[in-house]
């Protein structure tokens, strides 16, 4: 059974940066991509950034290119999300989320972590 859950969030000035870190569980992270969303409140789940399964390929929302960088370190199960000059805009819940490939609609991901909030606020 696979489960995953977030932590590293939390409130940071504009122009600000924060890690965010994902822990899988019950599964090893060779066969699975893994994509981090976010969810502001009034507004749909997007994805932000994705890492693919085997050669790690990565893939970003065009807002957060340049901004945001996806990782994974197979040997501790974990996924990291680096956000850089951080934007009012980028506050929302952030979620990992686990599935064979990058691109995935929300709707056909079985595996979510429960989320973090992260706040950009002066």
């Amino acid at each position: 059974q696979l489960w995953l859950t977030e932590d590293g969030g939390g409130l940071v000035q504009p122009g600000g940066s924060l890690r965010l870190s994902c822990a899988a569980f019950g599964v090893t992270l060779d066969n699975l991509a893994i994509t981090w969303f976010r969810q502001a409140p009034g507004k749909e789940r997007e994805a932000v950034a994705c890492i693919g399964a085997g050669d790690g390929v990565t893939e970003y929302a065009d807002d957060v290119k340049g901004r945001f960088t996806i990782a994974k370190d197979n040997a501790k199960y974990r996924i990291y999300l680096q956000m850089n000059s951080l934007k009012s805009e980028d506050t929302a819940v952030y979620y990992c989320a686990a599935d064979p490939f990058c691109g995935s609609a929300v709707d056909e991901i079985d595996y979510w972590g429960l989320g973090v909030q992260v706040t950009v606020s002066s």
